[in-house]
């Protein structure tokens, strides 16, 4: 457990609480609200050093090795919460010091930068002739042959012969209301960021997701030895950063809500803008996976954006926009 004293003042005026594990962070902090442990009316914040049983979106697992953040902070609200509030959360995460360094450093290498990935995941899709260029500078692969064996094990082929890219995931948002007697009284905020573990996932914890974990350990070996930094690894300074991060995105969605009504944009468009530049799905090829009364509904087309209400929009080959509230996403080329 890092000492106390290495945890902030910022971090006590939110309540903060550390463990050093915990069945899950979100669910902890949701009884201890709901027994009235806790007071609703305030912000609080649970930290552990690993989850026995995390969980992640649709009720799957979150592996939680040591070394990584496993972060739950309470907010209360008293507006309903929509599908923008995940991709504020994400875009004010991708906008920590810590991950502004990274991408500035990643793009000075013409490395693709971490992004946030509609609805809930930070990470990267590399494309193919970039992990063809990396593996053949960080394994000095010269026969050919290996190099296609490199690239198919990591590019999957489905049974229309189209190949999917992995998302390289380095953190997920999880958000969870909090009610009591039937009334919305808050909401938790649940994140799993890789910092110096990372997961090996398996066929069966991937649990069908096209995606390979990967930590900011990982990507800062990626970088040239002198640009590295010791100091991205750091836990408390992590938890500050994402703290921070977490309240602005709270006080950014209260700025729509309050703003909605009035019929003024300016909020919603300054988000919109920010968000497109750090979109990690813009301008790639979907195939979109949606069940319909137990019945697959694929469609294809191009990702562009994200609509008012946080939807996916795609541009199907047709030139139609389709308006997507959930499904699983596969970038195919």
């Amino acid at each position: 457990m890092p000492p106390l004293t290495s945890f902030s003042t910022y971090l006590s005026e939110l309540n903060h609480r550390h463990v050093a594990s915990s069945a899950s962070t979100n669910s902890e902090l949701i009884e201890a609200l709901q027994n009235g442990s806790l007071d609703v009316a305030t912000v609080h914040v649970l930290t552990a050093e690993t989850q026995s049983a995390g969980r992640g979106q649709h009720g799957r697992s979150w592996q939680s090795p040591r070394g990584n953040v496993y972060l739950s902070l309470y907010h209360p609200v008293h507006m309903p919460i929509s599908g923008l509030l995940s991709l504020i959360i994400g875009l004010e995460l991708a906008k920590m010091p810590v991950i502004q360094m990274l991408n500035e450093q990643l793009q000075a290498q013409e490395m693709t930068p971490i992004g946030v990935k509609w609805a809930n995941d930070l990470g990267f899709y590399q494309q193919a002739q970039s992990q063809s260029k990396e593996l053949s500078k960080e394994q000095s692969i010269t026969d050919s042959s290996v190099l296609d064996s490199a690239l198919d094990s990591a590019l999957n082929s489905d049974v229309a012969n189209q190949r999917t890219l992995p998302f390289n995931k380095l953190a997920g948002i999880l958000i969870e209301p909090v009610t009591k007697a039937g009334r919305l009284i808050g909401v938790v905020l649940g994140i799993g960021l890789n910092v110096q573990a990372t997961p090996k996932l398996t066929t069966q914890t991937s649990e069908g997701m096209s995606y390979q974990a990967i930590s900011l350990q990982d990507i800062n070996e990626r970088l040239p030895l002198e640009t590295r930094s010791a100091s991205l690894l750091d836990l408390p300074m992590l938890y500050q950063q994402m703290c921070k991060a977490l309240m602005a995105a709270m006080t950014r969605f209260e700025h729509l809500g309050i703003e909605q009504p009035t019929g003024h944009t300016y909020y919603l468009d300054s988000f919109l803008e920010q968000f497109a530049t750090m979109d990690a799905l813009s301008g790639l090829r979907l195939r979109v996976t949606q069940d319909y009364n137990n019945e697959e509904k694929v469609v294809t087309g191009v990702a562009c954006g994200v609509d008012t209400h946080g939807c996916l929009q795609l541009r199907q080959d047709s030139g139609k926009i389709s308006t997507l509230f959930t499904g699983r996403i596969d970038v195919i080329y």
